[in-house]
């Protein structure tokens, strides 16, 4: 009777040591691979292999399809971000402490796979937790992540990985040092530089001319103060109907616009300008009196049509505006 009693049991504790010891060699055999070479590259019998019951360890699995016969840009872009989280995990556990093991099952080696799981689009990630052990959970089945959101960093999805892993200590994500930027920053400072040493003297007097940049400075005020943001802010139409079959150039009201109105009042203020800095600068250094004098006549009367006009315009925009000057 007591033997009949001891032997089920005995055959059960043999059981769970042989499952325990399939389960150590197992990791032992993936996390040796592992260091040679992260993450490891699976096929449909040892991705069986690796994610099969019972597990003392943690098994991410990355199904994707880099091929670019596939068409997978969303894959090809993630796998290098996916390199630099299963690196920096195996650099920082190389014991295997963690016990956490990564793995790649790209389309072209696991077929069978793709099918037994009914996945229609890639790539997408399983977490396979434990089932014995510390952290071990019940339900054996994987927790899957889409990439509903786009391409995702290694900074982004690493917390989604430490989130669902058992308690203890985790290797921090390093992102690789970019040796390619480096070289390529240099050569261009380097490169800038060396055409800013040849070219210094040749821009040097275009960069200091005074004129230039009264220029740029005059155009600059003239375009902003004509109305030309509140244009791309609200997004005004160019012309408008008059009602009558005809165009209207300008419209009433301070809030309304048009766009080729904008640029007649800037016209309007760069004649003024252009007549003020005539009067202060150019006539002043005229060698003969008779030209100097027809040159402030000629400049005063444009100077008063313009500014008759501008009046004009703004009495169009604002109807209880009281001052004009003639002929306007």
């Amino acid at each position: 009777m007591k033997l009949s009693f001891l032997l089920p049991s005995a055959l059960l504790s043999l059981h769970f040591v042989a499952a325990t010891k399939s389960s150590a060699n197992k990791f032992a055999n993936f996390h040796t691979r592992a260091v040679n070479s992260s993450p490891v590259k699976l096929n449909d019998a040892t991705y069986e292999e690796l994610t099969s019951t019972p597990r003392d360890y943690t098994a991410v699995v990355l199904l994707t399809a880099t091929e670019a016969k596939f068409g997978c840009q969303l894959c090809r872009d993630f796998q290098p971000q996916w390199d630099v989280i299963t690196k920096s995990w195996i650099k920082g556990d190389r014991q295997g402490t963690a016990r956490t093991l990564f793995g790649t099952l790209d389309f072209a080696d696991g077929k069978t796979t793709f099918q037994k799981l009914m996945l229609q689009t890639a790539p997408v990630i399983f977490l396979f937790p434990p089932t014995t052990g510390p952290g071990a959970k019940a339900d054996a089945q994987p927790i899957r992540y889409d990439f509903t959101m786009g391409p995702q960093t290694a900074e982004q999805f690493y917390p989604w990985i430490i989130r669902h892993l058992p308690e203890g200590p985790k290797p921090t994500l390093h992102r690789p040092f970019n040796y390619v930027r480096l070289v390529a920053v240099t050569t261009i400072v380097l490169g800038l530089l060396s055409f800013f040493s040849i070219a210094a003297p040749y821009l040097l007097p275009i960069i200091q001319n005074r004129n230039l940049w009264a220029a740029i400075s005059l155009i600059t005020i003239l375009l902003f103060t004509s109305g030309h943001m509140f244009n791309h802010i609200r997004k005004v139409p160019y012309v408008s109907g008059d009602g009558k079959g005809g165009i209207s150039y300008f419209v009433g009201g301070f809030s309304n616009q048009l766009g080729l109105e904008t640029q007649i009042v800037a016209a309007m203020y760069g004649i003024l300008s252009f007549a003020t800095i005539a009067l202060a600068l150019k006539v002043p250094r005229m060698a003969s009196p008779s030209q100097q004098q027809v040159a402030v006549i000629i400049w005063s009367v444009v100077m008063f049509g313009m500014y008759g006009f501008l009046m004009r315009v703004f009495k169009m925009k604002n109807g209880t505006y009281p001052f004009r000057l003639p002929p306007f």
